[in-house]
């Protein structure tokens, strides 16, 4: 049996509390292609109310093969009928990793479905439901039989998924209370109806830099209308969010599936502002991210309930292991809209509470935190520090991976020889002649052969063959693994890739002072504070490492215990390095 149906774009397969399960091999119907899948589709959804297709269905339609023998298609029925979704999952079977992540089209398993819908449906009476991008209709399907008098409206771009839909809807008999709308979210126009419109679904998520330019002027203009502020490098599924905020009225209501990224990100400030103001926020459930959720895609997951115009009660906040704890979307922590519209970092209000010294201060008033250098190619500007091809003076040691912190037996980096260099050149080239002028030539020839003159990076830097390494951090430190990161003394004065932060001093720290805060660094350092991805990674950007709470610059210098400090006060989600040095 293949896995039931209850996805968004396009489809989904089974979660459990250790890791997505297998779906069950798809029926035997000679789908081996998506022309052939598109056929089969057509054939369920014909003659049902739902057959007027899109013209970019239609194209599809006329071009499929002939459909299999009636018997396939009727073993195809009985299995949507037992709540199975056999085309969506020959879809995602089909298409590639690559293609479906262009998409945004991430599988939804049955296990977030069922709770999102059964919410939705005792929540509220509505005239009908909404889903956006709703794939194979799975969302739909699990809703139509709670919610049994609302009208179910399908909005999906991709004209397949959107035909498989319909087959689903038809050979459920919910044809004739839905409507399938072919086109793209944002531009989707609602009539107005006498009652309460819900929404439901996983918005995709497609990243920034496969968003085209016109969409992210859409993004800031109707933000704006809204009065409210949007980075253009927000993903797809905040789109989405605006998208609601924009048709929804007044005591319209929904639940979405999101990646939970933009709860603490600078580009999620349109995300959070949503939902702290017009959408309404009622609850938020922020899956471990340790837990695999979707069977296709290492991504994190947030269930967001909502009701607009809702401004009378908290939003409730609440980290869960296993999914199966969504059930009701209940408990969760109360916190005031005010207090959520004033946080940059929402997952830290979740956070236990550290004790903190008043009188320690966050490392940004100590160090600067800068990332290391992108060179655009390491195969290329990575070498050897011996490297003959290339005059001695521009190949600089240089810390390229973190790895080479993390397996230092010390908190000390006083030896390079392990280490590679990173070619870099000066901007003016004629401070080389003779030999070394030679050599320069000849390797920036190999290079720009190679195309590293036309990368991304190459072309935004002048001139393109100055990698511009910064000066050596006193500091450095590693900032994303599925582990705390590590701090060290850096001795030797080894530059850094951007795999590696550097923090460095505001002002003058003596030896003993670096010694020391690196020693605090290293002693209690925690995850806590940074950006949790799925699987426990978690990644510290350079303002996050910079709120890392330490010990004031006196206690450095002089190596003063912290029992000599003042008493201390409880921070919410703040993150503190501790006592080592004393």
């Amino acid at each position: 049996m293949n896995a039931p149906i209850g996805t968004n774009s396009p489809s989904g397969q089974d979660a459990v509390r250790d890791s997505p399960s297998r779906p069950a091999p798809v029926v035997e119907t000679g789908i081996q292609d998506e022309r052939t899948l598109c056929g089969i589709a057509w054939e369920l959804a014909r003659g049902g109310a739902l057959a007027e297709l899109s013209a970019a269905e239609a194209s599809l339609a006329q071009t499929a093969p002939d459909t299999p023998a009636s018997r396939s298609l009727e073993t195809l029925r009985t299995e949507i009928r037992a709540g199975y979704d056999p085309l969506g999952d020959a879809l995602m079977h089909l298409r590639s990793a690559k293609l479906r992540r262009s998409l945004g089209a991430t599988y939804t398993p049955p296990t977030l479905v069922q709770p999102m819908s059964e919410w939705l449906a005792g929540f509220g009476r509505p005239s009908r439901v909404v889903d956006p991008g709703a794939g194979s209709g799975r969302f739909l399907c699990a809703v139509a039989p709670l919610l049994r008098d609302a009208e179910l409206v399908a909005v999906e771009l991709d004209p397949l998924a959107a035909l498989i839909a319909r087959a689903n809807l038809t050979v459920l008999g919910l044809d004739r209370r839905s409507s399938m709308h072919v086109c793209d979210y944002r531009s989707l126009q609602l009539p107005p109806t006498s009652h309460s419109t819900a929404f439901i679904g996983n918005p995709p998520y497609v990243r920034h830099h496969d968003i085209s330019l016109e969409w992210k002027g859409w993004l800031r203009l109707h933000a704006t209308d809204l009065e409210l502020k949007a980075s253009t490098l927000a993903g797809l599924h905040i789109h989405f969010l605006l998208a609601t905020a924009l048709l929804a009225r007044i005591n319209d209501y929904g639940v979405f599936v999101t990646s939970s990224e933009w709860l603490d990100i600078g580009y999620g400030r349109l995300a959070r502002e949503l939902i702290a103001g017009p959408l309404g926020g009622l609850s938020l459930h922020i899956l471990d991210a340790r837990t695999p959720v979707f069977a296709d895609a290492m991504t994190t997951a947030a269930v967001t309930a909502f009701e607009v115009g809702e401004t009378r009660h908290p939003l409730r906040m609440r980290k869960i292991d296993w999914v199966d704890e969504l059930q009701g979307l209940s408990g969760g922590t109360p916190f005031a809209r005010a207090e959520l519209r004033s946080t940059s970092r929402w997952s830290s209000l979740l956070e236990p509470r550290v004790v903190v010294p008043q009188e320690y201060v966050p490392l940004g008033e100590l160090c600067r935190v800068h990332r290391g250098t992108a060179t655009g190619a390491n195969a290329v500007w990575v070498t050897d520090c011996d490297d003959p091809r290339l005059p001695a003076e521009v190949l600089r040691p240089t810390v390229t991976k973190a790895s080479e912190l993390f397996d230092l037996e010390s908190a000390v980096l006083s030896d390079d020889r392990a280490l590679r260099a990173v070619i870099d050149l000066p901007a003016d080239l004629d401070v080389f002649d003779g030999d070394d002028r030679a050599l320069v030539d000849a390797f920036l020839r190999a290079a720009r052969s190679a195309g590293v003159a036309d990368g991304y990076t190459a072309r935004h830097r002048q001139p393109w063959w100055s990698v511009q390494l910064r000066d050596p951090a006193p500091i450095l430190a590693t900032y994303m693994a599925r582990r705390p990161p590590t701090f060290v003394r850096n001795l030797v004065g080894a530059r850094n890739l951007n795999n590696v932060h550097g923090l460095y001093p505001v002002e003058p720290l003596s030896e003993a002072a670096l010694c020391r805060l690196v020693s605090v660094l290293r002693d209690q350092a925690s995850v806590s504070g940074g950006r949790t991805y799925s699987g426990g990674l978690t990644k510290f950007e350079p303002k996050e490492m910079e709120q890392i709470m330490v010990p004031p610059p006196y206690w450095l210098e002089s190596g003063e215990c912290l029992a000599s400090l003042a008493p201390s006060e409880e921070v919410a989600g703040g993150h503190t390095a501790g006592r080592g040095g004393c």
